[in-house]
C-alpha cells in the first residue's frame, strides 16, 4: 500500500510489533531458523524507516521474551549475539536520524553483562533524541512486568488502599511510554503472547498472515490503514448509538 493512501493526520502515536515467523519462514525454505532472524533484520529497519517517514512517535518491538530462553541453546545464543551485533552496527545510524533507543525487560542473570553494556551505550548515546522512540523489549514478559511493578510498589511502602491504576503505571519498566494505539502481529498467529499486557488494554490489534521476514513497508502501511478504518470508542459508544 502506498503512503498516499494513509491519512497522515491520524497516524498512530505508538505502534508495537510482535515480529513472529522468522524461524518458520526459514524452515519452509530448508534453512536454519537463525537465517530467518537474519532476514528479519531487513523488515525491522523497513518498519523503522517507514515510521520515521510518516511521523510515528513511538515504535516498540518484541525482540526476545522471557519464554524464549526455552528455545534450543544454539538459537538462544544466536539471538543474544545477533541483538548485540545489530546494536553495534545500527546505533550510530539511528542516532543520526534522531531515534531514541530504549529497552524494557528484566536484566537478570541470564542476560550477558556485555549485552547490558551495549544496551546502556545505545540508550545513553541517543537519550536526547525525540524524532522516534524505538523501544526494544528484550527478556520481556507482560506478566513479569506487572509482577515487578507490584514488587516495587510493595517495597516503597504504599498503603494498599492508595494503590491505583496510575500507581501501577508509574512503576512499569518505562512509565514514560504511552499505551500502544496499534499492535501488529505477523505470521498468522492470533495471540498476544505475554506482550505489553497492561499497556494494550485499549490497543487496536491487527494480525497478518505475512511472516516477519516478508513484512515490508507496504504491509506496515496496510496495517495502519486498517487501524484508521476502525472506530475507537474506549469503552464508550459512538455518536450514532
Amino acid at each position: 500500500m502506498p503512503v498516499d493512501l494513509l491519512d497522515l493526520n491520524r497516524i498512530p502515536r505508538h505502534i508495537a510489533c510482535v515480529m513472529d515467523g522468522n524461524g518458520r519462514w526459514a524452515q519452509t525454505r530448508g534453512l536454519p531458523r537463525t537465517e530467518g532472524h537474519r532476514a528479519g533484520e531487513h523488515s525491522l529497519f523497513e518498519v523503522v524507516d517507514a515510521s520515521l517517514e510518516i511521523g510515528v512517535e513511538w515504535l516498540t518491538v518484541f525482540a526476545f521474551s522471557t519464554e524464549n530462553w526455552r528455545r534450543p541453546r544454539d538459537e538462544v545464543r544466536f539471538l543474544i549475539n545477533f541483538n548485540e551485533e545489530i546494536l553495534v552496527r545500527r546505533r550510530d545510524e539511528l542516532n543520526e536520524r534522531g531515534v531514541r533507543i530504549r529497552f524494557v525487560g528484566r536484566r537478570d542473570w541470564r542476560v550477558p553483562k556485555r549485552l547490558i553494556r551495549r544496551m546502556d551505550e545505545a540508550s545513553g548515546l541517543t537519550a536526547k533524541n525525540r524524532t522516534l522512540t524505538f523501544t526494544i523489549a528484550f527478556n520481556y514478559g507482560g506478566r513479569a512486568e506487572i509482577v515487578d511493578a507490584v514488587r516495587r510498589i510493595a517495597a516503597s511502602g504504599v498503603a494498599p488502599e492508595k494503590i491505583t491504576e496510575t500507581t501501577i503505571a508509574r512503576n512499569l519498566y518505562d512509565p514514560e511510554m504511552p499505551d500502544p494505539d496499534l499492535v501488529i502481529r505477523t505470521s498468522g498467529e492470533y495471540r498476544i503472547s505475554n506482550f505489553l499486557l497492561w499497556e494494550l488494554a485499549y490497543s487496536e490489534l491487527v494480525f497478518t498472515d505475512t511472516p516477519w521476514p516478508e513484512f515490508q513497508r507496504r504491509e506496515f502501511f496496510a496495517a495502519i490503514r486498517e487501524f484508521q478504518d476502525r472506530d475507537r470508542r474506549f469503552g464508550g459508544v459512538d455518536g450514532g448509538d
